[in-house]
């Protein structure tokens, strides 16, 4: 999940370009960062430990200018976080120097040949061996490409990865097998990234490398080459992306901003979709007959997508009233997935770059379904490999953990749910105006939960201490508990699990003691009164409980330590507002535990590697 930029080309805007491109790609991972150049015929690298700005600063204190440089942000697979592990990595003689994003499965392997052949190794990375691998076949073959050419075939894994090498600082070499890499040229300025975000300040004709390509720039030229170094004729093509600046401006982080910014998100979201009564996707319109033809929805995602994907499960079968099946990307790729002809299979991830979702995308579409993509990046390799879709529209999430992302993961599938719906004559048309309207309200409903946040902090300062929580919720409400459960734990360190409510006398009230607060989704639905019974159980056991209520249930109030009313809804689309507090909780939690909640410990936004 590491992010790579590289660059060849004017030496006055090297370590610009890098150090930009990798604080775009700092999503990516953020346990280390490096940079490597060629300078007076030598290699030398600066890495860190630590954030971007970190290495940038000991970078620009050396003073090297140089026309040909490799950068890495990384989130560390092989090796912990630390300054020795941090890439670009030289190879064992010093000649090549690499950046590489990905896994190599078989480095055991390699390195016991390499052992054999006489090398040491000073890291803990794959990414070593990889190198030095490189290194020998080059040696052993006496040809630059072919010695590279047959390395890459050996490899087994999944690598994105720039090489440069010592003796040749005009030559740079670029490789893809899984991990995703963008190539940009403009004029003799050549900019290779793992995606286009660092390359389009410069240049918005992009090629994306596929599967089993070598990118060779040599002087002023390049070649892409499959591993057999054939050629392979590839154009350039305008790359519909903006590079939007985000600012945190008045909020002490990314997260908080992004929480706040829903009510316009789901805006956006809406924004050409919902008009005159009508809901309008352009993104699936030529994929509307076989989607309500269709008699089996599959939706694919991790972990915050695949709550996504359990809200709308509950709508779907409602509804559309076709059998409906949430698959975690991460299973599904490795199963052995039945799926027929006409299954529309619809895969959801925030950034489009998702490892497992995009190999399960390649699966479903491999076996013949109609893959429809949910992702808020434009021109991300989901966007690029789906059939059609629907763009997020949400705007940049720079937090780790998805807030703005996934309401609107939710409105989009509701608006697809709703939609379908009424196309197949399963609600009314006076029902289909009634969920517009309950639709076009969230936005508004959302801004009165924010004015709940003082509220929500004192609330928080009962349970931030804790060391354990469950989540509780009944019906479309299960998915926003484990949401819940997922917020605290990811950003706050405590541990918290969610559960169907029912499913609390199976074995979880075993934990229910006056030291674990349970927070429970009660708003009005047709689970209410089984879910009052679930509230009483936990409070006679002396939990702390918290509830999300809502005016309509607003008695509930009686058996509970601490609550939170939150506007009324349609219970279809209560999800979308109950998930506003629970994100709010986890914030104070996490701040008031000293925890960074924009970038918390072992996590990164886009998991690009399995």
């Amino acid at each position: 999940m590491c992010g790579i930029v590289a660059f060849k080309g004017n030496n006055n805007n090297t370590s610009k370009v890098i150090f930009n491109g990798l604080k775009l790609l700092e999503y990516r991972g953020y346990d280390s960062c490096g940079i490597g150049v060629i300078d007076n015929n030598e290699i030398k690298t600066f890495k860190y430990k630590g954030r971007v700005r970190k290495t940038e600063k000991r970078f620009n204190e050396s003073n090297i200018k140089s026309s040909i440089a490799i950068g890495h942000t990384r989130w560390a697979t092989h090796g912990e976080p630390n300054d020795i592990n941090s890439h670009p990595i030289k190879s064992f003689n010093g000649e090549f120097a690499i950046v590489h994003n990905g896994i190599i499965e078989n480095y055991r392997e390699l390195k016991k040949v390499l052992i054999e052949k006489g090398y040491e190794f000073f890291t803990e990375t794959d990414t070593e061996v990889l190198i030095n691998f490189i290194e020998l076949c080059v040696s052993e073959s006496n040809d630059l490409d072919k010695g590279i050419s047959y390395a890459l075939s050996k490899l087994e894994g999944a690598f994105g990865i720039v090489l440069i090498k010592k003796s040749n600082p005009k030559i740079m070499y670029a490789a893809r097998k899984g991990s995703p890499l963008a190539f940009g040229k403009k004029g003799n300025d050549f900019f290779i990234a793992s995606d286009a975000t660092p390359i389009i300040e410069y240049t918005k004709k992009i090629i994306y490398l596929d599967n089993g390509q070598l990118l060779k720039i040599r002087n002023k030229n390049f070649q892409i080459l499959d591993f057999n170094l054939n050629r392979i004729s590839k154009k350039f093509k305008d790359v519909d992306v903006e590079l939007e600046k985000v600012e945190l401006g008045d909020y002490e982080s990314y997260m908080l901003k992004e929480i706040m910014e829903q009510p316009e998100s789901l805006k956006q979201t809406i924004l050409g979709r919902i008009k005159d009564d009508n809901i309008t996707l352009g993104g699936i319109q030529d994929y509307g007959k076989p989607l309500l033809e269709t008699k089996r929805i599959i939706i694919i995602g991790c972990g915050t997508s695949w709550h996504a994907g359990l809200v709308a499960e509950y709508f779907y079968e409602k509804y559309i009233k076709v059998p409906v099946e949430v698959e975690y990307a991460s299973e599904f790729r490795y199963r052995f997935p039945i799926i027929n002809k006409g299954d529309v299979v619809i895969v959801i991830s925030q950034s489009g770059e998702t490892a497992d979702t995009l190999e399960a995308t390649r699966i479903a579409k491999k076996k013949g379904a109609i893959v429809l993509g949910i992702v808020n990046v434009v021109g991300s390799s989901i966007a690029r490999l789906t059939e059609e879709g629907c763009y997020l529209h949400a705007g940049p999430e720079i937090g780790v953990a998805s807030t703005k992302a996934f309401t609107s993961q939710l409105m989009v599938l509701l608006m697809i749910g709703v939609k379908a719906a009424y196309l197949k004559k399963n609600i009314t048309q006076k029902k289909f105006h009634n969920m517009i309207s309950h639709l076009k309200k969230i936005p508004s409903q959302i801004n009165k939960v924010l004015e709940l946040n003082s509220e929500i902090k004192k609330i928080s300062k009962k349970i931030y201490k804790k060391n354990h929580s469950l989540f509780m919720g009944r019906g479309n409400n299960f998915p926003v508990a484990l949401e819940g459960a997922l917020k605290l734990k990811e950003i706050s360190y405590i541990h918290a699990e969610g559960y169907p409510a029912a499913e609390m006398k199976h074995g979880p009230i075993a934990l229910i003691d006056k030291e674990m607060p349970v927070i429970v989704i009660c708003t009005k639905s047709d689970e209410y009164d089984k879910m009052i019974g679930n509230i009483r159980e936990v409070g006679s056991r002396n939990a702390i409980v918290i509830g999300i209520i809502d005016k309509e249930n607003k008695h509930v109030k009686d058996y509970l330590d601490f609550s939170i009313m939150v506007p009324s809804t349609s219970k279809d689309f209560s999800p979308i507002i109950n998930q506003i507090p629970l994100q709010l909780l986890a914030y104070h939690c996490a701040i008031l535990r000293g925890c960074d909640v924009d970038k918390p410990r072992n996590l990164a936004k886009s998991v690009t590697v399995e």
